[in-house]
């Protein structure tokens, strides 16, 4: 679908931490498509075949075609025009020049040729230890699942750049003892 969009575009969500891991270990209900917010209407164009909304304050609302995302949104649901089920979430992700950055912490930075990764394919996917750092707000069960099976397999300083960015962001988060332990292994 995105073959042919010329602006940076990843997986992201657990597909991107399934790339990493090169091997399936938890079903999905949608794939998670990241861009950087700049670039979401050449993204939204491509997709001219699907309807997207914006995910704000809890609540959807429809993007008109051509239509510029909000400011306060950080993620798009979309669905072929005229289906009912959510298949694609676009991430909305921030920049500065050539550095990745955390929504919600613009403090915590990654250079983008570091935060988009290759798998074996080709296909380009969120760095596992940002896709981690997303999921640390939350830890859902599938989230718990991720990290339990990705994090054993970041190298050192992976783990070392997502101990101190979940450190910044929650010192008590529940993933610190682990990555802790994960660090001295290394």
């Amino acid at each position: 679908m995105l073959a042919a969009v010329d602006t940076l575009w990843w997986v992201a969500g657990g597909w991107a931490l399934e790339l990493f891991c090169e091997y399936p270990h938890r079903s999905h209900k949608d794939l998670d498509i990241g861009v950087l917010r700049q670039h979401a209407p050449l993204v939204l164009a491509a997709l001219d075949a699907w309807e997207f909304f914006e995910a704000r304050n809890g609540s959807l609302f429809r993007l008109a075609a051509g239509e510029v995302p909000n400011a306060a949104a950080n993620s798009l649901w979309g669905r072929p025009n005229g289906q009912t089920t959510w298949t694609l979430e676009l991430v909305l992700d921030e920049s500065d020049a050539d550095r990745w950055v955390f929504r919600r912490n613009p403090a915590i930075t990654m250079p983008l040729a570091h935060a988009i990764r290759r798998s074996s394919e080709g296909i380009p996917y969120l760095a596992p230890e940002i896709q981690l750092l997303y999921k640390a707000r939350d830890a859902r069960p599938e989230d718990q699942a991720d990290f339990k099976c990705c994090a054993p397999l970041l190298d050192s300083q992976a783990l070392k750049w997502l101990q101190e960015a979940i450190g910044n962001s929650d010192p008590n988060h529940q993933w610190l003892p682990a990555l802790a332990n994960l660090c001295a292994e290394g």
